[in-house]
């Protein structure tokens, strides 16, 4: 089977970035509404362009030994839309449970310390951006309603450049519901001329990774192993049947959010 590329997503090291990168910088000029308004450039080296030896600069013992996807620039803030999973005291004890079998294959693994499912990959915004991106995805969602998703396949990935590894719960149900919000994510990326979602995305919910291609070790026996325990927990049914609530932009330090009808 084809591995699934994994979501660019920025986790938990970007708190830990120095001042001035994700934190942003001053505002410049906002980009003018007139129809012949300059395309919005790109910005370089996102997750999974050919060339990640810019990031390997980033001194990566400061968070656990992760690359960062792209470079840090002063007033460029790491965006990322994902839908938040709120978690419950059984979830935790199930994570424990594969996380402790999966431990058995790669000793590294570490827990994800927040759970979510992404709706975007992670992109570079120009500080000035942020309110105007925001408000564009705002309108965009509003007519969304809350709806129910089943995440129980437990699969391996793998980010872009193959940095780190991955194992996250695959939807099985609710996909079509969540491609109709991608698409809706990606029409206000295109405004900004910002990289749009995967073209046939694996949505999931990530568990737990580590540094390095460790997918070889871990799917296969290890994999069936894993769920096999998904499947056999008392209460995974409920567990994993998840409705969303809200969608989420984080934007360098800041939370926006949207709730869904």
């Amino acid at each position: 089977a084809m591995r699934a590329a994994l979501v660019g997503y920025s986790s938990s090291e970007d708190e830990e970035e120095e001042e001035g990168g994700c934190r942003g910088g001053g505002a410049q000029e906002p980009p003018r509404a007139s129809p012949g308004r300059p395309r919005l450039p790109v910005p370089a080296g996102l997750p999974g362009d050919p060339d990640p030896e810019e990031a390997v600069r980033d001194d990566s013992s400061r968070h656990g030994g992760r690359v960062r996807g792209f470079p840090h620039e002063r007033g460029s803030w790491a965006t990322h839309v994902y839908l938040p999973y709120s978690v419950q005291e059984e979830f935790l004890e199930l994570l424990e449970l594969l996380l402790s079998r999966a431990r058995t294959y790669v000793s590294s693994l570490a827990a994800m310390e927040q759970f979510h499912l992404s709706l975007s990959q992670c992109v570079v915004l120009r500080y000035h951006w942020i309110d105007p991106f925001v408000r564009c995805l705002r309108e965009r969602l509003a007519a969304f309603h809350r709806f129910f998703c089943v995440a129980d396949q437990v699969k391996v990935y793998t980010n872009q450049n193959k940095t780190r590894t991955f194992i996250g719960l695959e939807v099985s149900a609710g996909h079509f519901q969540l491609l109709e919000l991608v698409s809706e994510v990606d029409r206000v990326l295109e405004e900004f001329d910002l990289p749009t979602f995967y073209k046939d995305p694996s949505f999931h919910i990530s568990l737990a990774w580590c540094v390095g291609d460790m997918s070889g070790r871990l799917e296969g026996q290890c994999l069936r192993e894993l769920q096999d325990i998904v499947d056999g927990f008392e209460d995974s049914a409920l567990l994993l049947r998840v409705q969303w609530e809200q969608i989420r932009c984080k934007s360098g330090n800041k939370y926006f959010s949207f709730p869904l009808r």
